[in-house]
């Protein structure tokens, strides 16, 4: 049973995103890390990238796969978890407390198009 925060929002790709104010923390889902496996990489963009809802922002690879992540969101990139780089796997180890990247969003309306935490549940069931 994969664990799911109340109070955030997830994308059908399997990001989370946290937001406060105009900042959106993203990082991909426990059901996400659980099928991937033990994460050996994690790549993120640079600060200052941008990045655009649906699109590549940067990849997982563990032992058995790679897998692309997806911004739920549009911005710029203020913020990169720079633990990650020697540690990636905490994002196996707290999927929750592993952001990734840290994003001012260009449109919070955006996040109108994800999912609560209910319907993510739903959408993995």
């Amino acid at each position: 049973m994969s664990k799911i925060l109340e109070g955030l929002k997830y994308s059908e790709s399997h990001e989370w995103v946290s937001v406060d104010g105009n900042v959106a923390t993203i990082g991909v889902t426990d059901f996400a890390q659980s099928e991937m496996g033990d994460i050996t990489y994690v790549d993120m963009p640079d600060v200052d990238d941008e990045v655009t809802a649906g699109e590549e922002f940067g990849a997982l690879e563990s032992v058995k796969a790679s897998s692309d992540l997806y911004s739920p969101v549009s911005g710029t990139v203020i913020a990169t978890n720079e633990a990650l780089e020697d540690s990636p796997e905490t994002v196996n180890e707290d999927a929750y407390a592993a952001w990734i990247i840290k994003v001012e969003m260009s449109d919070p309306s955006e996040l109108d198009a994800l999912m609560d935490a209910a319907a993510y549940e739903a959408f993995i069931a």
